[in-house]
């Protein structure tokens, strides 16, 4: 398994993909951007889909995992993007799905 800095890092780095890949058509749909923004868009989830396929083991742990990472990032971008601060309840809640993340990534496990 990868070291546990490499996949955070990992898990980061599909999140944010899929953000963006999901940000750009709501911005075409909801916000009246132009419609070029849906091939980055496009670009972007399936860098999204070629990072999870990097995550070095079982699909399905890695989705579940990907899930706490996700809810994280997505807070951040709240704040980042969104311009808006998120409260004790959006940390509290991040703080709870990386824990679980943490449990299923890291856990020990046999071989």
């Amino acid at each position: 398994m990868f070291a546990s800095t490499q996949t955070v890092l990992l898990f980061v780095a599909t999140a944010f993909a899929e953000i963006v890949g999901c940000y750009l058509p709501y911005l075409w749909l909801n916000k009246g951007a132009p419609a070029w923004v849906l091939l980055p868009g496009a670009l972007a989830l399936a860098a999204f889909v070629w990072l999870l396929s990097l995550h070095p083991t079982a699909a399905g742990r890695v989705y579940a995992a990907y899930g706490g990472i996700y809810v994280a990032v997505a807070i951040g971008w709240l704040w980042m993007v969104d311009g808006m601060r998120p409260d004790r309840w959006d940390v509290l809640g991040s703080l709870v799905t990386i824990a679980g993340m943490s449990i299923i990534v890291f856990g020990p496990r046999q071989a």
